[in-house]
């Protein structure tokens, strides 16, 4: 490696550059250094500060030129990239350089983005977000005993003083990626089971803006199998106009779950919202109408003159059988919509 930077520092100094900061990696991975050492080693060959994170962690490793943690607050990076590990983004590198990054950046990333994605691998899955079914299915399960899910949660990387949370998904794009932005901080861990993605996690951001058609059951901090049951509950209830569902927030209405289907069906109301779910626009209307409790919001969520959104209404109360504008209408005819929508969940 040697040899090859000298020749071609006759001809492309940039080349030779490059070179010896692949050499320089080379030999920090023979060398099997942890990450700290990584970052502490970076910000020396970059003459900044460099760091590193992990999505799993959450937490940052920065390290200064003259090897000691920077006092200052992180400036905005200078260049980033990617730590990707069996095609799952599991973390980022980066520089913080005050000015236009230096011409040998990026190559410099991409080494520390190898190199700290191979002692991640080293020291096995506990950093990634992808996790064994097989190991989330035992620790969420119901049928198992308690020291076999204290096992299986610990070999997730979940210690015994974290209130684990479960989380049921539905999506058509990757669980790693949601569950990055429902869990942005802290231990997370994911895997299909069956057709519903599972995440255990210590934290949720509920305000997180995710990809539409994305919708989510939160269950309850404690029992892992407990919070995975509330999950599935909570995702039955979750619709286009609220994806995000939080088993604790839906209070008495949790109940309707437990209704046998064979009864939800043989219910005049609910057999009344199937007729108007022939007219997707009807169905869409008395949903609006039933989420905002206002004829002129549902109106604007709509984007419609009101009185379009009446005489739709209108139409829809003959098929009901009673009037929605008052309170007690409108309370029946939403819990007619959400058990006709659970008899499909």
């Amino acid at each position: 490696m040697e040899a090859l930077a000298v020749r071609l520092s006759g001809l492309d100094p940039y080349a030779e550059g490059a070179v010896r900061v692949v050499a320089f990696y080379d030999t920090l991975m023979r060398r099997r250094v942890d990450l700290p050492a990584l970052a502490r080693a970076s910000a020396g060959l970059a003459e900044c500060v460099a760091g590193l994170r992990l999505h799993g962690t959450g937490r940052a490793i920065r390290f200064a030129p003259g090897g000691r943690e920077p006092s200052a607050a992180p400036a905005p990076a200078s260049t980033t990239a990617p730590v990707v590990l069996d095609e799952e983004e599991v973390g980022a590198v980066w520089l913080e350089r005050p000015g236009p990054p230096g011409p040998l950046d990026e190559v410099l990333l991409e080494r520390l983005a190898l190199a700290t994605a191979a002692v991640v691998e080293r020291h096995g899955a506990v950093l990634t977000t992808m996790a064994d079914p097989a190991l989330v299915e035992l620790a969420i399960s119901s049928d198992g005993d308690e020291p076999g899910r204290a096992r299986a949660l610990r070999l997730l990387g979940f210690g015994a003083d974290l209130p684990v949370r479960v989380l049921a998904v539905r999506s058509r794009f990757p669980l790693a990626r949601i569950a990055g932005l429902l869990c942005p901080s802290g231990p997370v861990k994911a895997a299909e089971i069956g057709d519903v993605g599972v995440l255990l996690a210590t934290g949720v951001d509920r305000t997180a803006r995710l990809p539409e058609g994305v919708l989510v059951g939160i269950g309850a901090a404690g029992e892992p199998h407990r919070s995975w049951c509330e999950a599935r509950t909570a995702l039955r209830f979750a619709t286009a106009g609220r994806p995000v569902v939080d088993h604790d927030g839906l209070g008495v209405w949790a109940l309707l779950a437990r209704v046998p289907g064979a009864a939800v069906r043989e219910n005049a109301d609910v057999a009344a919202v199937a007729r108007i779910a022939e007219s997707p626009e009807d169905v869409e209307t008395l949903d609006a109408y039933c989420a905002t409790g206002s004829l002129r919001r549902a109106a604007d969520l709509l984007h419609m003159h009101h009185s379009s959104v009446a005489r739709r209404l209108d139409r829809i109360a003959r098929i009901l059988g009673f009037d929605v504008s008052g309170p007690a209408g409108l309370a029946r005819a939403a819990l007619a919509l959400t058990a006709w929508r659970l008899l499909d969940r």
